[in-house]
């Protein structure tokens, strides 16, 4: 296994749990939006910029999503 391959491995792991994780906490959603711009990453570094567009919307979704969740946000 190559380290880009073990790159990919980890950070769709990280989306899974910081995506299983997202109801508990805002700080959950802020994490995942990062895990998918990782993703994008890899999806671009690997060759496959589909994969890396979805994930980019992905993330964008994510962190809209934690901005209307986090605590301190003023209605």
């Amino acid at each position: 296994m190559d380290a880009l391959t073990l790159f990919g491995a980890v950070v769709v792991s990280v989306m899974l749990l910081f995506y299983t994780l997202e109801d508990r906490a805002a700080i959950y959603a802020f994490a995942f939006s990062i895990a998918c711009m990782a993703s994008a990453a890899y999806g671009f570094l690997q060759g496959a910029w589909p994969l890396g567009v979805v994930e980019i919307v992905w993330a964008g979704v994510a962190f809209r999503r934690w901005r209307q969740r986090r605590p301190d946000r003023v209605p």
